[in-house]
């Protein structure tokens, strides 16, 4: 008899203890319900969402999508894993400290057991929220994910290095201000070096997660593990990985009217085969 699915709480703190392991963890980052059941039967232990891979999904830009395209897009990927899921939810979806809290209690009742609040306004003129309202938006977020009965795991990301503030000293100011403001997780996308990477650890408390997706900059495992780093996403790498081989695929039909990467791609019975549950 196959083993019950397990219950949202149980998720919940399956996904907060592979925080405390003793190596980081590979959080890997479905973009659709499919791929969601190819990592999960590749055997990753816990799921994140992508904003950017699922918004290509839809044809759209990352940003171009609402909150309640993207929680019934967690949804789907929560439905179709018996594994811990943690979404990507951009900044929340609204300005405001009570527009984050509302989503963070959204988020729980999609059946995610976790998400990430980013600091970028969505407005490239004025990228980023004044560091104060950023760590009250984040003290929202925390208190909501505090009242949804379970471990919900709050991540708080400072997108100054990805959105063109390399300051690595204004980076560790605003994590250790969401860390005070309640984050459970911590993380800036794009560090520079694995050295940056170590000064962010050692600056705060709380883990730290490190994304992988920029070129030059996706430090490997061993790496990261030695400057403290516990969870490592792979956010829309996973999603540009599949559409460069559509596109490889396709310009070779198109330009040289072979198919050789026929020869090199899983059969319909293998990819038919991780969606069995």
């Amino acid at each position: 008899m196959a083993d019950a699915p397990r219950t949202q709480a149980e998720k919940a703190e399956r996904f907060h203890a592979l925080h405390q392991g003793a190596e980081p963890f590979i959080l890997a980052n479905a973009f659709d319900a499919g791929s969601a059941r190819i990592l999960a039967g590749l055997g990753f232990e816990a799921l994140g969402t992508t904003s950017g891979g699922f918004a290509g999904t839809i044809g759209r830009r990352d940003g171009e999508v609402t909150r309640s395209e993207a929680l019934d897009h967690s949804h789907a990927v929560v439905d179709a894993v018996d594994l811990p899921v943690s979404a990507d939810l951009e900044n929340g979806f609204g300005h405001e400290p009570e527009a984050v809290a509302e989503t963070v209690t959204r988020a729980a009742e999609a059946g995610l057991v976790g998400c990430t609040i980013e600091d970028f306004t969505g407005d490239t003129d004025r990228p980023f929220y004044d560091r104060g309202l950023a760590a009250e938006r984040i003290v929202a977020a925390a208190e909501s994910a505090r009242s949804v009965g379970f471990r919900f795991t709050l991540t708080a990301r400072s997108e100054c290095f990805i959105r063109g503030l390399p300051d690595l000293d204004e980076v560790i100011a605003r994590l250790q201000a969401y860390e005070r403001a309640g984050a459970d997780v911590l993380m800036a996308p794009a560090l520079p070096d694995i050295e940056a990477v170590g000064a962010v650890c050692r600056a705060v408390s709380k883990p730290v997660n490190f994304m992988v997706g920029v070129a030059g900059r996706s430090f490997p495992v061993a790496d990261l593990a030695a400057t403290g780093v516990r969870r490592i996403s792979l956010a829309t790498s996973l999603y540009r990985a599949a559409m460069s081989g559509v596109v490889a695929a396709a310009t070779e039909a198109r330009d040289k009217g072979t198919f050789s990467y026929v020869d090199e791609v899983m059969s319909s019975a293998e990819v038919a085969g991780y969606m069995r549950r």
